[in-house]
């Protein structure tokens, strides 16, 4: 089994930015993970890795955007039972749900049987300095998670 996927939705860059920035953090622990776009993914994909991770933006008042519509629904279907997971995404406070497209994500992983191994990560539009700097963290605290070390 593979070690590590990201699947990730971004429609202005932000959690893209957020996607390579968490992918940095698990290549710096020795783990080369697979990052790919929710357009190129297929759900059924998540049960070939040890770890998940989901990176998506939220979309108006609270809703996955719709090119993880297909991908959510898909993930009906799979069992995630033994493996770990993280969410991640870029989110605007001007509307009532503030990234709520992460909680959404945690939620469906955690039914599916996956074990969280961060808090829901969600940042305000684009990403900061700081903010890639602790993707890159959360990334290598998931390659440890996963027994990993550097």
């Amino acid at each position: 089994m593979s070690k590590i996927i990201i699947v990730y939705a971004s429609m202005s860059g932000n959690t893209e930015e957020m996607a390579d920035a968490v992918a940095a953090g698990i290549q710096e622990a020795g783990v080369t993970p697979v990052l790919k776009n929710v357009m190129d993914a297929n759900a059924s994909e998540l049960e070939n890795y040890e770890g998940v991770i989901l990176g998506s933006y939220t979309w108006g008042d609270g809703d996955l955007p719709d090119e993880f519509e297909d991908f959510y629904d898909e993930m009906d279907d799979i069992n995630l039972e033994g493996r770990k997971f993280g969410v991640f995404g870029s989110a605007d406070s001007s509307y009532a749900e503030f990234g709520a497209a992460v909680d959404t994500l945690e939620k469906k992983l955690a039914e599916l049987g996956a074990e969280k191994v961060f808090d829901g990560l969600k940042v305000e539009l684009n990403p900061s300095k700081d903010e890639k700097e602790l993707c890159r963290q959360l990334g290598l605290k998931f390659a440890a998670a996963l027994g990993v070390s550097i």
